[in-house]
């Protein structure tokens, strides 16, 4: 199983080093602003590393919003952040669910997650495959609840979007974490990536507010948290405060 750790991206490889991490998942550009990413400059560094890598796409991506300031932006900047992905050998793009705003149409922002693949789909789809993140709060998110997280795979399914689990998110929004992996290969067929987090708040409270896997800052027991990824059976990337990542890889090594 291929552990790894979200790291700073001006120099991915020598942090991959630091944590003994065979994984990496970075930004590629400032993750609240709309940059077109350039070009790594480890682009061609990676895969002789023997490093696998994941790239996550700016926090202000909303491709659900109805809001046409956000959504048309929010679709541009995957097509180019997948492109930029492709680029460094990236073995997928992950994308939050996004949401629709209070009293808005929830099936109208599950439609427009239909439209993203099936416009790109017209130009030959993305250049890497598009893993799609559960959140942890928002009335009007399209992947909080796993009922709402079946519907949003009704709409993209066919296009081959992937999932990326995280179990900060999973925890915050009231899923049961011991049932999770089963409940969402029921809906999705599938687990690509788990985001293996520890939570700093407690089991419903739409938080995410990430904590290391090991060391007592979190409220899930890390041996519920090793279950997850063993059951996933996909690569695992915590996104825990650095200082505690190379315990946190030691530790999942060790158990699974």
């Amino acid at each position: 199983m291929q552990i790894g750790a979200h790291v700073r991206d001006d120099d991915p490889l020598s942090a991959a080093r630091e944590r003994g991490a065979d994984a990496v998942q970075f930004f590629l550009s400032d993750p609240q602003g709309w940059k077109k990413p350039e070009r790594h400059p480890q682009a061609d560094e990676f895969a002789p590393a023997g490093v696998t890598v994941f790239i996550h796409s700016p926090y202000v991506v909303n491709v659900a919003s109805l809001n046409n300031r956000i959504r048309i932006p929010s679709r541009k900047i995957v097509q180019q952040h997948a492109a930029g992905a492709a680029e460094v050998g990236a073995k997928g793009l992950i994308v939050h669910g996004g949401h629709v705003r209070k009293g808005e149409d929830v099936g109208e922002g599950l439609a427009n997650w239909r439209k993203l693949f099936q416009r790109q789909a017209e130009q030959g789809g993305f250049a890497v495959p598009l893993l799609i993140e559960n959140t942890a709060g928002g009335d009007g998110a399209m992947a909080k609840d796993l009922d709402m997280l079946a519907r949003l795979w009704d709409e993209v399914a066919g296009f081959g979007a992937g999932f990326c689990l995280d179990t900060c998110h999973a925890y915050a929004a009231g899923w049961d974490l011991a049932e999770a992996v089963d409940k969402v290969r029921a809906i999705t067929g599938r687990i690509d990536l788990v985001h293996l987090n520890n939570s700093r708040d407690e089991f419903g409270s739409g938080r995410d507010r990430h904590a290391n896997v090991v060391g007592g800052a979190g409220t899930i027991e890390p041996e519920l948290l090793a279950e997850v990824a063993r059951a996933a059976g996909a690569p695992v990337v915590v996104e825990t405060p650095a200082e505690g990542q190379a315990a946190d890889i030691d530790y999942l090594r060790g158990v699974l």
